[in-house]
C-alpha cells in the first residue's frame, strides 16, 4: 500500500491526522508532501492549526489534516 493510500485510509470516515501521528502510526515522515500529492490528484483535504508542546515541553503549532466531505 502506498503512503497516499495509507493517509486516505486514516482520513476516511471523518478521521484526522497530524505529522507526529503519521510518523508514529504509519511510518510517513513527510505528511505535508503526501497531502500535497493527494490535493493535486483532486482530493479535498482541509487542515487546521493546533497548538501543543514538543518533546522538550516548549509550545509549538502543527497542522491537523482531514478529508472534506462534499455537501449536496
Amino acid at each position: 500500500m502506498t503512503q497516499c493510500e495509507l493517509i486516505l485510509n486514516a482520513l476516511s470516515d471523518g478521521g484526522t491526522i497530524t505529522n507526529m501521528e503519521a510518523v508514529e502510526n504509519l511510518g510517513i515522515a513527510r505528511l505535508a508532501s503526501r497531502v500535497h500529492d493527494l490535493r493535486r490528484r483532486g482530493y479535498n483535504i482541509g487542515s487546521t492549526w493546533e497548538t501543543g508542546h514538543n518533546r522538550r515541553g516548549d509550545p509549538c503549532r502543527y497542522r491537523r489534516y482531514y478529508l472534506v466531505k462534499e455537501s449536496k
